[in-house]
């Protein structure tokens, strides 16, 4: 069972990305999808979250700018970030307890994207 995040890269302040992190593997079920962020010389940080159902957490600093959504059907979250900023800048990572088929639940991290917010 694995993560897979994709969509990072340099981008203007005031610019838009959108990232994607998909589960593959021996998925049974996953509630609950993070992102998550790192900054240089910073602690790894939660971004925003997404239940199964659709309930969403964000972080005060992003709010209203970050918007967490999920296609249930392929295991696969969206980060659409919009209005950027230079302090946006760090590696983003998405995280999920997952059950596989077996029954087991496990904390999978996916290994980052890099988001560069700099003119």
């Amino acid at each position: 069972v694995q993560l897979q995040a994709s969509g990072g890269g340099l981008v203007q302040p005031g610019g838009s990305l959108r990232l994607s992190c998909a589960a593959s593997g021996e998925v049974f079920n996953i509630n609950v999808m993070n992102w998550f962020r790192q900054a240089p010389g910073k602690e790894r940080d939660l971004v925003a979250r997404i239940t199964s159902g659709g309930h969403t957490e964000y972080s005060n600093s992003v709010k209203g700018r970050f918007t967490i959504s999920r296609d249930n059907a392929k295991n696969t979250i969206f980060l659409q970030m919009n209005s950027l900023k230079p302090e946006d800048t760090a590696v983003y990572y998405c995280n999920a307890p997952i059950t596989t088929m077996s029954h087991e639940i496990l904390d999978v991290w996916g290994k980052g994207t890099q988001v560069t917010v700099s003119s």
